[in-house]
């Protein structure tokens, strides 16, 4: 299998009250197509910072990021937003959905920004939202939505645009345990269908089992 994502080297480091804190200490980590691989470390350990490092979600890191086979890590502001809205899909711990949007509107809109047709972007949703359960909630706003389905609506738009990678923080941490075990069930099946790979991280254990593999970092590195 091709692979996905390849850290090396990946360090990151904040300066606060004179003093340089290390968060990241030298990341290795490569993920292949279609695998699912749960990312799991005591709190404060660096979860979220790592996502936020392959998601180009800010700048400051050293080393290296490669995503779908392109170095990532150097990229201009253009170059990280192409490689965003084409290779990755997001799905963060609250959904983060749009207030006046339908939950097809919401899976729709990403599409859409993708390059999309309108009539692309509403079938893909529609099999998507079905696939999950959700065919008789397409035409509900979130406010409408239980957190289990507005989860599920998440999940759907993070997965729109068939991305190569689905980056995943905490993405049952607001729901129940029956409801959050749902929702993970239903999210890793799509995952694996739809043919991408993923990077979740978690605290809980139980959850994390369910993944192909189980990286954790302590002292900002994965052991």
């Amino acid at each position: 299998m091709s692979e996905v994502l390849k850290l090396t080297d990946l360090r990151r480091a904040y300066s606060q009250g004179g003093q340089t804190i290390h968060v990241l200490r030298g990341v290795n980590l490569s993920i292949a197509q279609g695998e699912i691989v749960a990312l799991v470390g005591p709190s404060g350990s660096g979860k979220s910072t790592l996502l936020q490092a392959v998601g180009l979600l800010e700048g400051g890191f050293e080393g290296s990021i490669r995503i779908a086979g392109e170095e990532a890590a150097q990229l201009d502001n253009d170059g990280r937003t192409r490689v965003r809205r084409d290779s990755l899909g997001f799905v963060y711990q609250f959904h983060h959905l749009l207030p006046d949007f339908t939950a097809q509107e919401n899976v729709v809109l990403p599409q859409i920004i993708h390059g999309a047709t309108r009539a692309e972007a509403d079938a893909r949703a529609k099999t998507l939202l079905t696939t999950l359960g959700l065919s008789h909630r397409l035409d509900h706003r979130p406010s409408k939505l239980s957190g289990g389905e507005q989860q599920r609506v998440a999940v759907a738009r993070a997965l729109a645009n068939r991305p190569a990678l689905v980056l995943a923080d905490e993405p049952t941490g607001n729901l129940d345990e029956a409801t959050a075990d749902i929702v993970l069930v239903e999210f890793l099946r799509l995952v694996r269908e739809e043919g991408s790979a993923a990077l979740i991280a978690t605290h809980n254990e139980r959850l994390a089992a369910r993944m192909d593999r189980v990286v954790r970092l302590h002292d900002g590195v994965l052991g």
